[in-house]
């Protein structure tokens, strides 16, 4: 449900900055919106542009209400995929039965869309790991897609569990699951939360009740702002690619925290005048960030700033510049330009320009500590496994699940209080990545990269 409305709003995001209307036709004037928008749609007969993408749920009401939508005509009707009965909250009915059933129809649809593109570069997909489809069944389809296309980028967009708010009790069982697939299968994630995003809402939007599209039209402008250089031309461009070699220093760390400016309340947006340097004081700031956890209690190994609209490229660069100077404490000391700059030329709809802002930071490892700490209460009793196990799991899952997140903050703490002058000290554990990063070298060699 979750992962399909977020696409669902990027989607609707990037037909309007393309200038599409709901029959799929061009209506724009501007012929940089058109000139690579085969990066995202396929343009069929009479000149009409259908989304590329495939939609997958084990029940159909979201994808039913995405089809009866403004835009639902535009999407393929055999894109849409969805099953009856539901997941109902287990991650195992997503992963071993329910989802099971629905895969291979979902991996033809897969190649089908592949096999059309002319350089494939990689996947995006939206997901939640609190509830059963988007955990079990979105894990489930990540292995599959890193098997069949090892060599491609794997990006995730997922929105973890919030700390206040729980829709279902076992959230915690699902979620460390899924980062334990998320940890092996994904090359980065972006991670948001729902309390993040009400927050945002609330205190900077001032949106008293902030509904649901109003936290999916966020993560929609994050995700557009990740993508812009794939679909606009610009003066800096960043692919997929190009962005993890900048972000992620180690394989396993790439989760990423992420945000977007301006954020301004509707109320007062005609007393603002937007520039480079207010963009970049708003983006790093905390209360920004669309997942729970500050950075402030961590340390930035990397960064990755999009700046879209009429900037230059040079003012642009020296606002981020003197931003790392002053506030060097925030970053670790042996990644010496820790920052990736990108600028497009073509602003957001409605806007002069505007920028996003991806972090590698180590705070994120507070997020995972949360989920784990809830997860071992509920698993020390063995509370609700029977769920579980009754579709097929094996305990072992849940203990070598559970190990693999905790290792994996380990492994944040060790890089946050990492100096320059220590490296002999971490050779025995960069051992074990060597092998993982020459063999996913390897594969890349092979195709040209």
């Amino acid at each position: 449900q979750c992962g399909n409305q977020i696409g669902a709003a990027f989607w609707e995001n990037i037909i309007q900055e393309h200038g599409i209307d709901e029959n799929g036709e061009y209506k724009g004037s501007d012929p940089q919106q058109i000139e690579r928008a085969n990066v995202y749609f396929t343009e069929v007969q009479n000149k009409r542009y259908v989304p590329r993408l495939v939609a997958i749920d084990l029940e159909p009401g979201v994808l039913n209400s995405i089809k009866t939508g403004r835009y639902g005509t535009l999407f393929r009707p055999d894109s849409m995929i969805n099953a009856a009965s539901g997941a109902g909250n287990n991650w195992a009915k997503g992963f071993y039965t329910e989802g099971a059933e629905l895969l291979d129809t979902v991996l033809d649809t897969i190649r089908h869309d592949v096999e059309a593109c002319d350089s494939f570069s990689g996947f995006q997909m939206c997901h939640s790991i609190a509830g059963g489809t988007g955990s079990g069944l979105g894990s489930l389809v990540l292995q599959k897609v890193r098997e069949e296309y090892p060599d491609r980028m794997m990006s995730t967009f997922t929105v973890m569990p919030s700390q206040d708010t729980s829709d279902a009790v076992v959230e915690p069982y699902n979620s460390v699951l899924s980062i334990h697939h998320l940890i092996e299968n994904s090359d980065m994630t972006f991670c948001l939360d729902n309390q993040a995003l009400n927050n945002i809402c609330i205190d900077v939007l001032k949106i008293k009740s902030p509904a649901h599209s109003d936290l999916n039209s966020l993560v929609s402008k994050v995700m557009s702002g990740v993508t812009t250089s794939l679909r606009f031309p610009g003066q800096l461009n960043a692919d997929m690619r190009k962005l993890a070699v900048n972000m992620v220093p180690f394989p396993r760390l790439h989760f990423m925290m992420s945000g977007i400016a301006p954020l301004t309340a509707l109320q007062t947006r005609s007393y603002r005048h937007v520039t480079v340097p207010d963009l970049c004081q708003q983006m790093y700031q905390a209360q920004n960030m669309l997942v729970d956890t500050d950075p402030r209690h961590g340390r930035y190994l990397t960064c990755a700033t999009m700046f879209r609209g009429k900037v230059s490229v040079k003012e642009c660069e020296d606002t981020i510049y003197n931003y790392t100077e002053k506030h060097s404490a925030e970053f670790v000391e042996w990644i010496p330009s820790s920052t990736q700059i990108a600028v497009c030329d073509v602003p957001p709809a409605g806007m002069d320009m505007a920028a996003t802002f991806i972090g590698n930071s180590t705070a994120i490892q507070e997020v995972f500590a949360r989920i784990g700490e809830q997860f071992s209460k509920l698993f020390r009793r063995k509370a609700f496994l029977h769920w579980y196990t009754d579709e097929g799991m094996d305990e072992m899952e849940f203990t070598e699940a559970e190990s693999n997140v905790n290792d994996l903050i380990n492994e944040y703490k060790q890089y946050q209080d990492a100096t320059v002058d220590d490296e002999m000290a971490y050779e025995g554990e960069e051992g074990a990545y060597a092998e993982e990063e020459y063999a996913e070298g390897d594969v890349l060699a092979d195709d040209g990269y």
